[in-house]
């Protein structure tokens, strides 16, 4: 890759990422911007999945909001995303947790790992 863009790259990364991975239950606090205001919304959910690497990395949060299922996928190092908290650490056996989709209720929990 070129050497200028990551440089520029490099600039855009966050100093600190928390620690969290797929089947945890996290907080996202997303900076909103309506007209001249800005406000925090918090969107609560379960990861199911992280991808790319370095700036492009993104990671799924996962939730259900009155019985309909609800997906957002977030840039890890995006300005937008004003800090991101672990709720629970989710204990799983696979990378990627596409199977969530087709479950409901109970079936689409993840055990907790108990420390």
């Amino acid at each position: 890759m070129n050497d200028i863009i990551k440089n520029i790259e490099a600039e855009q990364l966050k100093e600190t990422v928390p620690e969290f991975g797929v089947g945890d239950t996290v907080k996202v606090y997303a900076i909103i911007k309506e007209g001249e205001k800005e406000r925090i919304q918090v969107f609560e959910g379960t990861v199911i999945k992280r991808q790319g690497g370095s700036v492009r990395e993104t990671f799924t949060v996962r939730k259900t909001s009155n019985g309909v299922g609800v997906e957002k996928t977030w840039p890890l190092h995006s300005p937008h995303v004003d800090k991101v908290e672990v709720v629970r650490k989710g204990k799983v056996r696979r990378a990627k947790l596409n199977y969530l989709r087709k479950r409901v209720g109970k079936a689409a929990k993840v055990k907790e790992i108990v420390r």
